[in-house]
């Protein structure tokens, strides 16, 4: 599958950290710098992946992307990786709209490419069995980076049910 091109804002250097460990907080409120990426080919991506499997594909969601890019956010701003940070998954969804359907939160950190977090997630039990859900079909996906931080780039996938 071909690397997604990322418009890149920072000079980054290359680490990686598996699926949602923990990390020391280097210092709290680190400037952020939010990345644009191809969230369609993001979308057809886990969809290609998800279609291996027998499910069918996502869309995206505007408002799951928004959810997406606040935890991502939130994470980059600590300089580490919690579900909970910004507030817990529910009340997030709920602000989103999603209320109590099915829906799933994969984080990372370190990854520069959409195609290294997706590996990372696909090789993580936890996070490979959110994105192979039955019952999710929309999604959204966010980065943010945080150059001062130790792991630089922070990801958050967010998955949602009709």
């Amino acid at each position: 599958m071909p690397n997604l091109r990322l418009s890149v804002v920072a000079t980054l250097i290359t680490l990686t950290l598996a699926g949602c460990g923990g990390s020391p907080v280097l210092d709290a409120g680190m400037p952020t710098l939010p990345v644009i990426l191809d969230e369609q080919a993001a979308a057809a991506a886990i969809s290609r992946y998800r279609a291996q499997h027998g499910l069918g594909p996502v869309t995206l969601d505007r408002s799951l992307i928004t959810a997406a890019s606040f935890q991502a956010r939130a994470n980059a701003s600590a300089g580490r990786l919690s579900h909970e940070i910004a507030g817990s998954f529910d009340s997030r969804m709920a602000s989103a709209g999603f209320g109590k359907r099915y829906a799933s939160e994969n984080l990372s950190a370190g990854s520069e490419t959409f195609d290294q977090v997706l590996a990372r997630w696909k090789a993580s039990p936890e996070h490979n069995r959110n994105m192979l859900m039955p019952q999710l079909r929309r999604v959204g996906i966010a980065r943010v980076d945080a150059p001062a931080t130790r792991y630089k780039r922070f990801w958050a996938l967010v998955m949602a049910g009709e």
